[in-house]
C-alpha cells in the first residue's frame, strides 16, 4: 500500500467531499491512512460498500488486537456490539431489538407526537427566533431514549458532555475523552446495580434480567457496554440529523414547498434525506477480510482492513439518477444511512419514526420557518464523529 491521507478534504457544513466522488470514478478502492492505526483500503462505490458490510468474508472481530484503522485515538474497551461478529454479535443484537421492533416503535409514535408537539408549542410561545438545536433537535431524542433505557431526564446534561467526548476526534484531548467515558461508564454501571435491586419496565432493568437469569447470554461488561451504546447511539445521531434535515430543506426551497403542501410524502422525504446528508465526518468502522477478496478489481488481502464510506455509496451514480440532487419523490434503491448487514443501525426504526414525527410537527406548526439569520451564518459542530449545526436558530410566521 501507498496510502493518501484520509479525509482528503474537509467540506464545511453538509457539502459532499468532491474527492470521494473522484475515487469512485478513478480509485473507487484505493489505500487511505486515517489519523490513527495501520493503514487500510477505502470502498467508496455503492456495491463494495454493501459487500464490505454485510459479507461474512469481512470480519469486524478480527480487529481485535490490531491497531485498527479510525478517526479517533480513543479506542472503546470491552464486548461492545460493534466489536463481535455472528453468533456473539447475534447474541446482543436480539436482546437490544426487543425494544426497537417496528411494531414497538409504531407504539411509541404517539408518544413522540406528544413530546414534538410540546417543544414546538414552547418555541411558539417563547417566540423567535429560537435555536432548533437546543429547543427541539436535543431534547426529543434524548427524552424518548431516556424514557426506553429508564435513565433519568435530569441527567441529560452529563451524559451530552458524555456522548461528545466519546465521538470526539479532535475536540477534547485524550485525558478528557478517558476522563468522560470513565464517568458515563460508573454512572452507567451505578444505574445498572439500582435496576438489579428494584427492576422496572424499561430497557435496562430487561437486559439485567437477560444477564441474571442465563449467565451466557449476557456478560457484565457486554450488559455495560451494551447499555453505554444505546445511551449515545439512542440520541446522538437523530439529534445531528433533525437540524441536518431542517438545513438542507430550507436551502432548498422548492423541495421544502413540494414537501409543505402535500406532508404525505415526509417519510419518502426523510429516507432520501438520509441518503443525501453525509452525516458522518469521516471513514467508517473497519472491517477485516477473513480471505482475499476482490472488490472493483482490487484484491483485499485477508488480514488486511476496509473501510466503507457511507457518504460515498448514497452518491454512486450507477445506483441513483443525478445522485448529487435532492430529490424527495426518488424511489430507487435503499440507502446506505443507517448502514448494512449485520451491524445495520439497531435503533433504524425508532430515528426513522423520530425523524418522520419531526419533519411533520414543525413543518405544521411553524409556519414559514426559515432561517432566522441566512444559511451561512450557520455555526457547525468541529471535532466530533458527526457533523450538524452547532446552533441553527430560526424564525417563522
Amino acid at each position: 500500500m501507498d496510502p493518501m491521507p484520509y479525509p482528503v478534504t474537509a467540506p464545511a457544513g453538509l457539502e459532499a467531499d468532491p474527492a470521494l466522488a473522484r475515487l469512485r470514478d478513478e480509485q473507487p478502492v484505493c489505500p487511505v491512512q486515517l489519523p490513527y492505526g495501520e493503514p487500510a483500503w477505502l470502498a467508496t462505490r455503492y456495491q463494495d460498500v454493501r459487500t464490505v458490510l454485510g459479507d461474512p468474508r469481512f470480519s469486524r472481530a478480527l480487529a481485535t488486537g490490531r491497531d485498527e484503522p479510525r478517526m479517533r485515538a480513543y479506542r472503546s474497551s470491552g464486548s461492545t456490539i460493534l466489536s463481535l461478529d455472528p453468533p456473539d454479535h447475534s447474541r446482543l443484537r436480539r436482546l437490544a431489538m426487543t425494544a426497537f421492533t417496528a411494531r414497538r416503535v409504531e407504539d411509541l409514535r404517539p408518544g413522540v407526537q406528544r413530546i414534538a408537539d410540546g417543544l414546538a408549542d414552547r418555541m411558539r410561545e417563547e417566540g423567535p427566533p429560537r435555536d432548533l438545536v437546543a429547543d427541539f433537535a436535543l431534547p426529543l431524542p434524548i427524552t424518548v431514549i431516556c424514557e426506553l433505557l429508564g435513565v433519568p431526564y435530569d441527567d441529560r446534561a452529563d451524559f451530552r458532555v458524555w456522548s461528545d467526548a466519546f465521538l470526539s476526534t479532535t475536540r477534547f484531548s485524550m485525558e478528557e475523552v478517558l476522563e468522560n467515558v470513565g464517568r458515563m461508564r460508573a454512572y452507567m454501571a451505578g444505574l445498572i446495580a439500582q435496576r438489579r435491586a428494584d427492576p422496572r419496565d424499561d430497557l435496562i432493568s430487561a437486559l439485567v434480567a437477560a444477564r441474571d437469569e442465563d449467565e451466557d447470554r449476557l456478560s457484565e461488561d457486554e450488559l455495560l457496554s451494551l447499555a453505554e451504546g444505546l445511551l449515545v447511539a439512542g440520541h446522538e445521531t437523530t439529534a445531528s440529523q433533525i437540524p441536518n434535515f431542517v438545513y438542507t430543506l430550507l436551502t432548498h426551497p422548492a423541495q421544502l414547498a413540494a414537501l409543505r403542501a402535500d406532508l404525505t410524502g415526509v417519510p419518502a422525504a426523510v429516507d432520501e434525506l438520509m441518503r443525501y446528508v453525509p452525516l458522518g465526518a469521516g471513514a467508517g468502522i473497519a472491517r477485516y477480510a477473513r480471505e482475499d477478496v476482490e472488490l472493483s478489481g482490487v484484491t483485499v488481502r485477508a488480514g488486511e482492513p476496509v473501510v466503507a464510506s457511507l457518504p460515498s455509496a448514497n452518491r454512486d451514480a450507477d445506483v441513483y439518477t443525478d445522485p448529487d440532487t435532492l430529490d424527495l419523490r426518488r424511489r430507487e434503491a435503499p440507502h446506505l444511512g443507517f448502514g448494512f448487514g449485520p451491524h445495520h443501525c439497531l435503533g433504524a426504526a425508532l430515528a426513522r419514526m423520530e425523524l418522520q414525527v419531526t419533519l411533520g410537527t414543525l413543518l405544521s406548526r411553524l409556519p414559514g420557518l426559515r432561517f432566522a439569520e441566512t444559511g451561512d451564518d450557520v455555526r457547525w459542530k468541529e471535532g466530533l464523529a458527526t457533523r450538524g449545526p452547532e446552533k441553527l436558530l430560526l424564525t417563522w410566521d
